[in-house]
């Protein structure tokens, strides 16, 4: 199909359209509105449901109750909306249902505003709920990425009957760029083995996340680390640039990773053989590339828009003598190319 300039929330939106979405449910908050705006007129034209919901605890009680169905559904919220969502999210990954949520992140703690941010991180990636669980967490760097992300993101989370967040930002939401839709899908018409979708002429099926009994919670649990592991063997993600011969890495996701490119070519005009990590999977996070890249640099430097979520995890990953820097930005700053560049030039000058 040719390619159109969309907007991002627009883009996603009608990708999950044609991707099969069956079902929305969600609660408007910027800077991710415009999603919900195109598809309460999308997914009426295509005979499908949607709701807009009197909250997004709400909102996501009823994306719990549809995934149990078998139905193929997403909501989309950013920060404030996400940390309503969370008791929601814990009851999902505790039922073992496939949903697919995505988050606009913008600027916090508290109301903040509304400009881009990273500042969700550990809320994705550590504490998206109660309990003994991870999501899978997609990380697109443009309107093309969170285009294709989506149908990724129904297809792991319906491959591994998880939870997937894609984590953009107020950036990627807003912006506009030329980018290419999938054609349309025909809707999928069985449903899961699974499914609660009446007993007629077979033993009912159960979804809960309520275990009594101490014991059953625990082989619950036991199954749940079996597939994250297998999660994490086999769904790590991520992209490099000039990384064959770097001295210097810099790793950053999302819009800043955008940036990065940038930074990183700007470097190399000035003689620095700077590397990028860029990391597509938040979580399962790519930590052995990047322990392995680290034996092979002189420093390393994470760039975020906030102040040093996923620098713990790279410092994690490391596991060497490597120094590891940060440059971060919060509360809807962008990092400019010039700071960033500055801070490898100090890197540089640092580790020689």
């Amino acid at each position: 199909m040719a390619k159109e300039l969309l907007k991002g929330n627009v883009a996603f939106a009608e990708a999950a359209v044609r991707y099969g979405l069956q079902a929305y449910f969600g609660y408007p908050i910027t800077p991710q509105s415009e999603a919900l705006e195109h598809l309460s007129g999308r997914m009426i034209e295509e005979g499908r449901v949607f709701l807009q919901a009197e909250s997004e605890v709400a909102a996501i009680n009823m994306v719990y109750g549809a995934a149990s169905t078998g139905v193929r559904v997403m909501t989309s919220t950013s920060g404030p909306g996400f940390s309503l969502m969370e008791e929601g999210f814990s009851y999902i990954a505790g039922s073992e249902v496939p949903v697919v949520a995505i988050n606009m992140m913008r600027g916090g703690p508290g109301l903040g505003n509304i400009q881009p941010s990273q500042a969700d991180y550990f809320l994705m990636t550590k504490s998206a709920g109660h309990g003994d669980f991870r999501p899978i967490v997609l990380a697109p760097s443009s309107i093309q990425e969170i285009i294709d992300m989506v149908g990724l993101a129904f297809e792991l989370a319906e491959k591994y009957r998880t939870l997937v967040f894609i984590a953009g930002d107020g950036s990627i939401g807003q912006m506009m760029e030329s980018a290419e839709l999938p054609p349309m899908q025909p809707l999928r018409q069985e449903r899961p083995e699974w499914a609660t979708i009446g007993a007629a002429g077979r033993d009912p099926n159960y979804i809960t996340s309520l275990y009594l009994g101490a014991k059953k919670l625990e082989a619950v649990n036991i199954r749940l680390q079996k597939k994250l592991a297998e999660i994490k063997e086999n769904e790590v993600r991520w992209q490099e640039y000039e990384t064959e011969d770097a001295d210097l890495l810099l790793v950053a996701y999302g819009t800043v990773g955008r940036i990065c490119i940038s930074v990183m070519r700007e470097a190399r005009k000035q003689g620095l053989k700077v590397g990028l990590l860029r990391p597509q999977t938040l979580w399962p996070f790519p930590e052995q590339r990047i322990h392995e890249l680290a034996k092979e640099v002189r420093g390393i430097l994470v760039a975020e828009m906030n102040a040093g979520q996923m620098l713990e995890d790279v410092e994690r990953a490391v596991r060497s003598p490597v120094p590891v820097h940060f440059h971060g930005r919060m509360g809807g700053v962008f990092p400019m190319v010039d700071e960033i560049l500055a801070d490898v030039k100090t890197l540089d000058e640092e580790t020689r």
